[in-house]
């Protein structure tokens, strides 16, 4: 049968949405053949091996920074994934992929031909603050002002819409996975520590923050000595990991000023007036609602359902390319992605 398929495909993790259901959700990762680079296990169980592999074995993430990094293994993941979700209980689905706001032309088309390798047809790219938008109801198509944020894995997305289109917006290279890298340090300096990934975003989820707790949470966590070598146990708080993620959190609070800074004077009046939708894997870290208000001096709302929001919107402006209709954005096909 042939069905319409939404992807966003992410440096974190890959989604795939169709019908009204969630049909796939795995990490975007790969374990390769270190000589041959040859991939041998995807998602889930790929990343179970990460942190864990001999000298044989290779972890790839084959998406950076919301992009295609390494096109062999992003295709192939990608193949992987659609067989695993749907099986050949489809042919040719009409597929709609996601890309960060503002990347070339050269990457829209590598997202759109992954997926084509997939087997897809009419595949077509969407930005990712326009399919948040369609996701959560925003009528962006009148002359006024709203601003989506969507912090994902690799990228921080923010962008202000207006008159169906993009007006102004940045993909920072600032987001989740610089909370993990923030926390590993932290720990391999103040406790002589080593910890993996997996460890890091079970600290992050647990105990993170960007603004302080009212109370002092504390966890254990486990790594490997830097001075024995041996594993060992310890105790995190969160109080530390508030003073490890203050940076990254900065760094993303710059980004969204940058944008605001670069925009129209009525437009950012209007955000002011309505506030900030917020959305992404990064909106859940605990504090981050209150942190941007703060700083921004502006509402500033999680959407109801962050880390889906994105794609759901995707799969909607499939459906209804009706609601792009009355403005100058337009989804764009790999025919319309030539490189000049």
């Amino acid at each position: 049968m042939s069905t319409n398929i939404g992807i966003d495909l992410g440096s974190s993790k890959t989604i795939l949405f169709s019908g009204s259901n969630i049909v796939l959700e795995e990490p975007s990762v790969a374990i390769v053949d270190t000589d041959t680079w040859e991939p041998l296990y995807f998602g889930e169980k790929a990343f179970k091996m990460v942190g864990r592999t001999s000298e044989y074995y290779t972890a790839v993430f084959p998406i950076e920074y919301g992009v295609i990094a390494d096109y062999g293994v992003a295709e192939q993941m990608v193949r992987y994934f659609m067989r695993k979700a749907f099986g050949n209980r489809i042919l040719k689905p009409k597929v709609i992929v996601t890309v960060p706001s503002g990347v070339t032309s050269v990457q829209h088309r590598w997202a759109a031909k992954a997926v084509e390798a997939s087997g897809a047809r009419n595949v077509l790219t969407i930005e990712s603050p326009i399919a948040a938008a369609i996701g959560l109801g925003i009528d962006f198509s009148k002359p006024r002002g709203n601003m989506i944020i969507d912090i994902g894995a690799g990228t921080t997305d923010i962008a202000v819409i207006s008159m169906g289109g993009i007006a102004t917006c940045d993909s920072a290279r600032v987001a989740s996975s610089d909370f993990d890298n923030a926390i590993i340090r932290h720990i391999r300096k103040e406790h002589n520590m080593q910890i993996g990934l997996q460890s890091a975003q079970n600290i992050k989820k647990q105990i993170g923050s960007v603004v302080p707790r009212p109370i002092e949470i504390a966890i254990q966590a486990k790594g490997s000595n830097l001075f024995t070598g041996m594993p060992q146990i310890f105790e995190v708080t969160s109080s530390e990991i508030y003073e490890a993620l203050k940076e990254p959190a900065l760094n993303i609070c710059k980004a969204i000023q940058a944008v605001l800074e670069k925009t129209e004077p009525d437009l950012v009046s209007d955000i002011l007036q309505d506030g900030i939708m917020l959305t992404g894997g990064g909106a859940l870290i605990y504090g981050m609602e209150q942190l941007l208000s703060e700083y921004l001096g502006a509402r500033v709302t999680i959407a109801p359902d962050p880390l889906h929001s994105v794609v759901k919107g995707a799969i909607t402006a499939l459906k209804n390319p009706e609601l792009l209709k009355n403005g100058n954005y337009r989804l764009r096909s790999i025919q319309d992605l030539i490189i000049e």
